[in-house]
């Protein structure tokens, strides 16, 4: 019984390892598609908040942590960030 079960559970699992690999990379194409579209600030916050996004991440936590940063460094004002962030943001929620 059991050199029957085994093999079907096997299959079962590597089964859903690659849907699940699929449907990630079907995400983060959708979120880089989202993001070729981008100003260039924007796309700059895409940039920089990408890789801290996670299944559980608040989208807007991990940019507020991420671009503050470059706003203390003058690399753009608050204003400009607030208004790039939005877009940014529509973007990396495709990630989740």
């Amino acid at each position: 019984m059991l050199r029957v079960v085994f093999p079907f559970v096997t299959f079962i699992a590597v089964s859903l390892c690659l849907l699940s690999q699929s449907a990630l990379a079907g995400n983060r194409a959708a979120a880089e598609s989202c993001a070729a579209k981008l100003a260039p600030v924007a796309r700059q916050i895409y940039d920089v908040s990408a890789p801290a996004i996670g299944p559980d991440s608040v989208v807007k936590d991990v940019i507020v942590e991420r671009v503050r940063p470059l706003v203390m460094a003058g690399k753009f004002d608050r204003d400009t960030a607030r208004t790039n962030a939005t877009p940014a943001g529509e973007c990396l929620v495709l990630l989740k």
